[in-house]
């Protein structure tokens, strides 16, 4: 039979990979709200249509970084949970790291100053990879 020993320091991975996700989530999903309403994108458009939403890129650098968060927090959370079985500081760390980048990625590709190629990174994006 096999047994798996929980470390006494995975509360700190279940809060970082089972908690502190969503609240990331609800801030950029707040960031991308503010900008639909200023950037006139209605629902049910997920993104702006350049020349009919007269700030279509605007607001669709900020969706896009939200969308990034999206596509890849789930499996993060996953690789979390089992590798805080070995690693739980690490892994609880880790994971505080990546929802900082992934505001910091979303703060970079919202930038229209930028190049859209470089500018999720410019801004210290890439702490969460």
């Amino acid at each position: 039979m096999v047994s798996i020993t929980v470390p006494p320091e995975y509360g700190y991975v279940v809060f970082g990979a089972g908690i502190l996700p969503y609240f990331t989530s609800f801030y950029l999903g707040g960031k991308v709200m503010k900008m639909r309403k200023s950037c006139d994108v209605p629902y049910p458009n997920c993104y702006g249509v350049p020349g009919f939403h007269k700030k279509a890129d605007e607001f669709n650098r900020v969706q896009r970084g939200h969308q990034n968060y999206l596509e890849n927090v789930h499996d993060y959370q996953l690789m979390t949970l089992i590798g805080g079985l070995k690693h739980p500081i690490a892994c609880a760390v880790g994971t505080v790291l990546f929802c900082i980048g992934s505001n910091l990625y979303m703060t970079g590709y919202a930038d229209l100053t930028l190049d859209v190629k470089t500018a999720r990174y410019k801004k210290g994006g890439a702490i969460k990879w």
